[in-house]
């Protein structure tokens, strides 16, 4: 009960900080992907269950804030989560290069579905200029954020793993 709600709050800090402090910090209008971190780091350090739930409501609440189709960035980030759950058995939680690398990928993926989606089918066909301008741009800031927030996510991690152990001990 106690990783539920606070997988709960944090959702719900970081669509509150995506939203508020993520747009004073934006450079050239390019801002972090704070929810791309949220969500592939909890698929990496809980698997596919908890990365898919995870980025169910991180994209949901993307989707009610921030887009007017509901239910599209709902899937992408289920999907994220989903697939980073696949490198939970084989990644060690303390190294940071993976959830990097897996940040930094999976924030690329998303920037071209995203433009796919909403900005090809509409006939801005620029994909370079897109590429160039905002998503690339938008993953290295996500990567220099990631780096700050993945030791915190880290160690929330590690305190619920050890309240649930902890529990678990009590009644047995």
């Amino acid at each position: 009960m106690r990783r539920k709600i606070t997988m709960a709050l944090l959702i719900l800090l970081f669509i509150l900080l995506q939203s508020t402090v993520c747009q004073m910090i934006a450079v050239a209008s390019i801002k972090p992907n704070l929810l791309i971190i949220l969500t592939v780091s909890f698929g990496l350090m809980r698997g596919k269950k908890d990365g898919m739930l995870t980025g169910f409501f991180c994209g949901l609440l993307t989707d009610l804030f921030f887009e007017s189709i509901i239910g599209f960035n709902a899937i992408l980030y289920l999907w994220v989560g989903y697939f980073s759950g696949y490198f939970y058995r084989i990644f060690y939680d303390d190294d940071i290069k993976t959830p990097i690398f897996l940040i930094s990928v999976t924030d690329l993926v998303y920037g071209i579905l995203q433009y796919g989606f909403m900005f090809l089918l509409r006939g801005r066909i620029d994909f370079f200029y897109y590429l160039g301008r905002i998503i690339l741009p938008e993953v290295l800031y996500t990567l220099l954020i990631t780096i700050f927030c993945y030791r915190i996510l880290y160690y929330i991690n590690q305190k619920l793993s050890l309240s649930d152990k902890g529990s678990a001990d009590h009644f047995v």
